[in-house]
């Protein structure tokens, strides 16, 4: 959550910047934005290796709450990066 907060309060500090002729608040906002969205997409793409990860080790074990825990994990990893 911390990674779209980023994103957020970067965003903002860009808009103000921009609005307000502030280069240098521009310029921090833009890269607390970048930041911020890297750090939600790697926050993603590990909890969605984990989720294919444990969908797998349910398949393998023959475990159907493994299984949907595994692939719910999966599916919220992959919205986290969007």
């Amino acid at each position: 959550m911390a990674g779209r907060a980023d994103e957020l309060k970067g965003g903002l500090k860009e808009g103000l910047g921009k609005l307000t002729g502030d280069k240098g608040l521009q310029a921090e906002g833009a890269t607390q934005k970048q930041g911020g969205r890297a750090r939600r997409k790697a926050g993603g793409a590990a909890k969605e290796a984990k989720g294919s990860a444990k969908r797998a080790a349910g398949k393998v074990l023959d475990s159907p709450t493994l299984k949907t825990e595994g692939e719910a994990d999966r599916l919220g990893g992959r919205s986290e990066r969007a």
